[in-house]
């Protein structure tokens, strides 16, 4: 990696972590009216628009570094327009956690590095396996977002509305990887990545 694009990537890094992400898209939902919820049901609701506003970080760290290492410039392309899908939805959680009076998790910087690194290794191995990851990481996130669609309450629509968006935009990002060829992962290493992810969003949803 040369000067120029070690600078480009690390304030790619920062700006994902530090500053307020922006959509081109408009945000799902927000011509809706806001629900009226109690305290609990905000705080759950928070919780998990928390949990997916700190996978959206963890996701762009790990496309950021599967796009460094993939030898293919058609896969890297399609890596940079997931990256730019997911940082419209970054955008949108940040600013539903906004509405409702919460905050994003302090969590955030270790996980992005924690991501930036599995993406990496992930590109290290080669362009199919670096796919294949990349699908299974959409598959686990799509059934993920259909879990906070059951959990969300009914009367927040302008929350569906977004979560709803970012499972359909996750489906396209798994078919465009086996698209160019990617590699089924061993169950083992699907077990793990379950576990990892069981683990960040439980952390997420506090703190």
């Amino acid at each position: 990696m040369t000067a120029d694009q070690f600078i480009v990537e690390f304030d790619r890094a920062l700006r994902t972590v530090l500053a307020p992400a922006r959509t081109v898209r408009a945000t799902p939902g927000a011509a809706l009216p806001d629900a009226n919820l109690d305290e609990a049901q905000r705080r759950h609701v928070i919780g998990l628009m928390r949990v997916n506003h700190c996978g959206e970080i963890c996701a762009q760290a790990l496309y950021q570094g599967q796009a460094l290492t993939s030898r293919d410039p058609a896969i890297r392309d399609a890596l940079r327009s997931a990256a730019d899908d997911e940082t419209e939805h970054l955008a949108w959680t940040e600013q539903r956690i906004a509405e409702l009076g919460g905050r994003k998790s302090l969590l955030n910087p270790l996980l992005y590095l924690g991501s930036l690194t599995l993406g990496v290794t992930a590109g290290v191995l080669g362009d199919k396996w670096n796919l294949g990851f990349l699908a299974e990481t959409e598959r686990q996130v799509e059934r993920h977002l259909d879990g906070h669609l059951r959990s969300l309450p009914p009367e927040d629509a302008r929350s569906r509305a977004i979560v709803d968006q970012m499972r359909l935009d996750e489906i396209q990002h798994a078919e465009t990887a086996i698209a160019h060829g990617a590699a089924e992962l061993p169950a083992p290493i699907k077990s793990a990545m379950k576990l990892a992810a069981k683990f960040m969003t439980g952390t997420a949803y506090r703190l």
